[in-house]
């Protein structure tokens, strides 16, 4: 339990803190949060499990914390960095020098979202004479997207996946591009299953239509072109694909840099050109940024060109060799489990499973392998494609991988054992029959005390296991989950005031 008379009871002291104790009150703090290191968290966070990288990359971002993004000519240091970040992304991607994409260029983002933010802002910005920009994408494709557009007022053209290859059809694709329509998107691999889109047929559908095409590769990419030189059958995905015209990729994960660093590719200048904000209308400087900030600290992108400068070409290959060892022994775990298959065959980074109709309550399996030490990412069902558990597997999970099976086979005979979570009544009423707009706040704080979220005198927000409250989103439909989360984590988010200590 977390003192709050102690610790996080208000940042601003009266008369200030001794630096020790401010450690200890964050140590104090972090107690509670999942564990970063160890292999058995699968999702928000990348450990290669090298010794020393942690220290070294601290040490940079020590070193350039203070360091200021905005103005490049004051900071050379950064510029250099960045510089090289993009270099090596763009060697990875299949750019630069020798290749039939010499001439790439991209900026360094703060992440995967900003990178796609940005990709949808440039692509929008390059056709001033179009009002009523659209851009299209598979369902499977990152909500980043659909973030950008709700951001920059451009209208998201959604198209289906296979239940099947969990992946879209080209031709539906193409069916979906418009006049209007400034950008066609497609994922290397998708999120929630891990598999890489028929990027080469879809690049090709966007250039017949003269439409950008964007491969959005942060969450894989970085490791997809070294799991293809280890042997695996990865398709083409990259720069060269003729008509991919821009790519992203998250240096946090598989590159496994500290947090804050991703990378945005376009195959010439003149397409990066519309990415950049400049004004000069008014009595300060003039303000010339390539991303959607303007001050940045140098603290993340010196760790991350630290740990690309430490880890090198042969590092990286190790471990995603590594990783693709992983992934297989938890694949095997999965297939050796009655009442589990596997969404689809692990083509990257990802295990993704379901339950069979004679399966477990798959909420209730998560909840018993976070009982076990294992933290994993439930999916909700979507669009005739059932709720499933992501499993993000990082070099770090190798050792790891024989404790999972037995714990899998137990954890499922306990689901089975507890049954399905059957909602209350009210609750699944409710469910079939809100609307966004029916929610008061009084009703959505009655519905968090009754799912044991929020309130609770000892700090602790959100109840020890959260089958029922996925079971109540997984019955809701989109709209109402979503306004049902932001309600939820408003009243999460309250701040401490502290006291005039």
């Amino acid at each position: 339990m977390i003192d709050e008379n102690r610790v996080g009871a208000g940042a601003l002291s009266a008369a200030g803190v001794p630096a020790e104790q401010v450690l200890a009150e964050i140590r104090e703090l972090r107690a509670a949060d999942r564990p970063t290191h160890g292999g058995r968290l699968f999702a928000y966070v990348y450990d290669p499990a090298v010794p020393g990288l942690d220290e070294l990359a601290a040490a940079a971002h020590r070193e350039s914390a203070h360091v200021n993004g905005l103005d490049p000519t004051a900071f050379p240091s950064l510029l250099a960095m960045e510089n090289a970040l993009v270099g090596a992304a763009g060697r990875v991607l299949g750019g630069g020098p020798g290749t039939t994409a010499p001439d790439v260029v991209g900026s360094v983002t703060s992440g995967g979202t900003e990178s796609l933010i940005l990709a949808v802002k440039t692509a929008r910005d390059a056709h001033p004479e179009i009002t009523a920009p659209r851009i299209v994408v598979p369902a499977s494709a990152h909500a980043a997207f659909a973030k950008a557009a709700h951001y920059l007022r451009v209208a998201l053209d959604v198209v289906p996946v296979s239940p099947d290859t969990l992946r879209p059809d080209p031709a539906a694709m193409a069916a979906a591009i418009r006049p209007e329509t400034v950008l066609v998107a497609c994922s290397a691999p998708s999120y929630a299953h891990g598999v890489v889109d028929p990027v080469a047929e879809i690049a090709a559908v966007a250039a017949a239509a003269g439409v950008r095409c964007h491969v959005d590769a942060c969450f894989g990419g970085w490791t997809l072109p070294y799991l293809r030189r280890l042997g695996t059958p990865v398709p083409e995905f990259d720069f060269a694909v003729p008509g991919v015209t821009s790519i992203s990729v998250d240096l946090h994960k598989y590159a496994y840099a500290p947090k804050g660093v991703s990378v945005l590719l376009h195959r010439d200048a003149a397409l990066r050109a519309p990415q950049y904000f400049a004004y000069a209308d008014w009595p300060g400087y003039t303000m010339i940024n390539p991303v959607i900030a303007s001050t940045r600290s140098g603290g993340p992108i010196a760790a991350a060109y630290a740990t690309l400068r430490h880890l090198g070409d042969a590092g990286y290959l190790a471990l995603a060799e590594r990783t693709r060892d992983a992934v297989a022994g938890l694949a095997d775990a999965v297939r050796g489990v009655d009442g589990l298959r596997l969404m689809a065959e692990p083509e990257s980074t990802v295990v993704c499973f379901t339950a069979t109709e004679c399966g477990p309550d798959l909420f209730v399996l998560v909840d018993e392998l976070t009982a076990r030490g294992w933290h994993t990412q439930p999916q909700l069902s979507y669009a005739g494609l059932p709720a499933s558990v992501h499993l993000t597997v990082t070099a770090s999970v190798a050792p790891r991988v024989g404790e999972f099976g037995p714990d899998l086979a137990d954890a499922v005979s306990a689901a089975r054992a507890a049954g399905p979570v059957q909602l209350p009544a009210e609750l699944a009423a409710l469910a079939g029959a809100l609307t966004p707009d029916a929610l008061t706040p009084e009703l959505v704080a009655g519905l968090a005390a009754g799912l044991g979220m929020g309130g609770e005198p000892d700090g602790a927000p959100l109840p020890e296991r959260m089958a029922v409250v996925n079971t109540l989103l997984d019955a809701a439909p989109p709209a109402l989950r979503e306004r049902l989360l932001v309600e939820f984590v408003g009243l999460l988010q309250r701040p401490t005031w502290g006291s005039d200590d």
